[in-house]
């Protein structure tokens, strides 16, 4: 006697609902995949880098979850970032679009550029001058300096070192006020300091950004494009696809 099978779309529905719960939860609290569509963050993330977030590296708010239902306040098993992580956070100013950005200022520092050297708490952060560097795929191709910044050790925590980029030292925010982090709040400012907009624009940019509003921190690039061929040209994928950037930290 042969059981009748009965219910195989049901099933199938059922195997399709599930899937996706599961891959919301991973993505709720574990890992969150984002692209990145502008230069802002040059060198260290380029124009096509694809990259996965932690979830878990600030704890949770409302905005860890898709589109970020006002369901409670705060954050939940909550941390703050260490000074140079690279963190994806909601615009403050909208609480919808996604921005990444370099967390330099915490709680309670004060933040300034002077002549295109940030300052941390009344001194300068070194940098050194590493040598030219040439800007593409992200408008005209030109050429900048690049240099190696070192911020400021904290407790327990190891000087973070990255790259960043300067035009020159006279651009529109490479002088600013010295700002206040309040409580609760974090500065960010891109790496590509001549062609971001961050912190040090308060009125109509970024501004402070409430730790609410971190949704996490940038852990690794898992592929990377240049742009030079589109999604359904697969025959021109193994020269457009950037594959010393394959599976390579964020730092």
């Amino acid at each position: 006697m042969v059981k009748k099978q009965t219910g195989g779309w049901l099933e199938s529905t059922k195997t399709v609902v599930y899937a996706g719960l599961i891959a919301i939860g991973i993505r709720t609290v574990a890992f969150e995949p984002f692209n990145i569509p502008s230069g802002s963050m040059i060198p260290t993330l380029l124009v096509g880098d694809y990259l996965f977030v932690s979830k878990y590296s600030y704890g949770y708010s409302r905005h860890s979850m898709p589109f970020s239902p006002n369901l409670f306040q705060g954050r939940i098993f909550g941390s703050l970032p260490a000074r140079g992580d690279v963190a994806v956070f909601k615009l403050p100013r909208d609480n919808s679009t996604d921005y990444i950005k370099r967390i330099v200022g915490l709680p309670g520092d004060r933040v300034q550029v002077r002549n295109g050297v940030l300052h941390l708490n009344g001194q300068p952060v070194r940098r050194e001058l590493i040598g030219p560097y040439t800007v593409e795929g992200d408008g005209p191709r030109i050429v900048v300096r690049e240099y190696r910044e070192f911020l400021p050790p904290q407790p327990g925590v190891e000087p973070h070192v990255h790259n960043i980029l300067e035009m020159s030292d006279d651009q529109i925010y490479d002088n600013t006020p010295e700002f206040r982090v309040p409580e609760g709040h974090v500065f960010a400012m891109g790496d590509n300091r001549d062609n971001s907009l961050d912190s040090r624009e308060q009125r109509n940019g970024v501004g402070f950004v409430p730790v609410e509003n971190l949704v996490g921190r940038a852990e690794f690039i898992f592929f990377s494009v240049d742009g030079s061929a589109r999604f359904w040209e697969f025959w021109a994928w193994p020269t457009a696809i950037r594959w010393s950037r394959l599976f390579s930290a964020v730092r």
